[in-house]
């Protein structure tokens, strides 16, 4: 199975994305709070020594192996793998989302634009089928995602789950949905925010004692030859070099963590309550107002008629570099890694977005030569990130791990 990544012109553009993340991040949540170091607005503290193995670095007879799912990039812009559905398989090309919770596929009955150039899901044609029919609704920027929830077998890679529900959609909003080259969604966030609380797949993967370790792990290739790979139940040791250092998460819902400080050139942010989500499911790095509208000022970024904000391309070489502190650690981002150069147009990933949160800020980090969705509470970065750094989701811990990518 590959993961294809989709241009920003084919998934609307960044004002949309921004209204979509807006919508997938605002809505209130049940939180469990966890008590790790750094949560809630606290600087890093360096945890006792028997438990920094834990918080910071690998353990490498815990996470090797794995189920690996080979990703495939379009365009360096957005990712998806195959699934199926069913039995005979009915397949699906889904995106992998950290920053969602839920499974969903059009439906055979679904009747908007999108439905219509997308595989739709036929209950009628798999004998493993049972009907639940309870209704299901996700709200997007552009409008809500209107279905119902149905059970089927579903195969990942080698990986086959009896009995997962799932939404079948009905009725999907926006040109992003009906232009891309993405089916449906498959939400890897904590199940705290899945949607009619249904069990996430990742979650019945653990469940079902089908990992030998509850993680996944994932590598965002530069490529359309190599898109990367997502692992469940363990890493792959070739992709990365060094220690993977984790961070412990702030609640169990998204992927986040403290995002503590951001160094751009010769500037410092140090920052108090607020939360980076980790998000392969978007391409952007969304931040407060405030500091973006900085950002693409300092990077000498203009404002486009369609929300997206550009630079001259022999400018990139020369512009500073920018990093974000996590755990007591910077992980730094060259020029070339925050700009996005789309056809010859030079694109700044910074984008404009205020997600105040009961429990403090968002930023996001999304996934593509912009950062593969890193979602930061009150800040939001995308493929960027994600493509120089591999990153481990690790439910035992409740840590998001971090190490360059090779």
């Amino acid at each position: 199975m590959k993961l294809h990544k989709m241009p920003l012109s084919a998934t609307g553009n960044p004002s949309y994305e921004a209204a979509r993340l807006a919508h997938k991040y605002g809505a209130p949540v049940e939180q469990v709070q966890l008590g790790g170091a750094g949560g809630f607005g606290r600087k890093f503290v360096t945890p006792p020594v028997k438990d920094q193995d834990l918080y910071w670095t690998q353990q490498d007879e815990l996470i090797q192996g794995g189920h690996p799912v080979p990703l495939t990039n379009f365009m360096n812009a957005q990712y998806f793998t195959e699934i199926t559905l069913g039995s005979p398989p009915q397949s699906f090309k889904v995106i992998l989302d950290t920053g969602s919770s839920n499974l969903w596929v059009p439906s055979k009955a679904c009747t908007s634009i999108a439905c219509f150039l997308h595989a739709k899901y036929d209950s009628g044609a798999s004998s493993t089928f049972k009907a639940n029919g309870s209704e299901f609704e996700i709200h997007y920027g552009s409008g809500s995602m209107t279905g119902i929830v149905s059970q089927d077998t579903l195969t990942i890679g080698d990986l086959v789950i009896k009995g997962q529900d799932f939404a079948e959609a009905l009725t999907e909003p926006g040109l992003a949905f009906a232009f891309g080259r993405f089916d449906g969604i498959l939400g890897l966030a904590y199940d705290t925010i899945s949607v009619n609380h249904i069990t996430p797949p990742f979650f019945n993967m653990v469940d079902k004692k089908l990992l030998d370790s509850p993680v996944f792990s994932f590598r965002v290739g530069s490529s359309e030859e190599d898109g990367g790979e997502a692992v469940f139940g363990g890493i792959d040791s070739k992709h990365y070099t060094g220690k993977i250092h984790y961070v412990p998460l702030r609640q169990k819902a998204y992927w986040e963590v403290e995002l503590e400080g951001v160094k751009f050139g010769d500037d410092v942010l140090e920052l108090e309550n607020t939360g980076a989500a980790i998000d392969t499911g978007t391409s952007l790095i969304a931040l407060p107002s405030d500091v973006a509208e900085l950002i693409n000022a300092q990077i000498g970024a203009k404002r486009s008629w369609n929300g997206q904000y550009t630079v001259e391309c022999n400018t990139v070489p020369g512009l500073p570099d920018l990093s974000f502190t996590f755990g007591g650690k910077e992980y730094p981002l060259k020029s070339t890694d925050y700009i996005l150069n789309v056809q010859g147009t030079c694109i700044s990933s910074f984008q404009a977005l205020d997600i105040n949160l009961p429990w403090g800020q968002l930023w996001i980090i999304g996934k593509s030569s912009l950062p593969i969705a890193l979602h930061f509470l009150n800040h939001s970065t995308g493929d960027v990130f994600l493509r120089k750094y591999f990153t481990v989701y690790d439910l035992g811990r409740d840590a998001v791990g971090f190490a360059l990518s090779t």
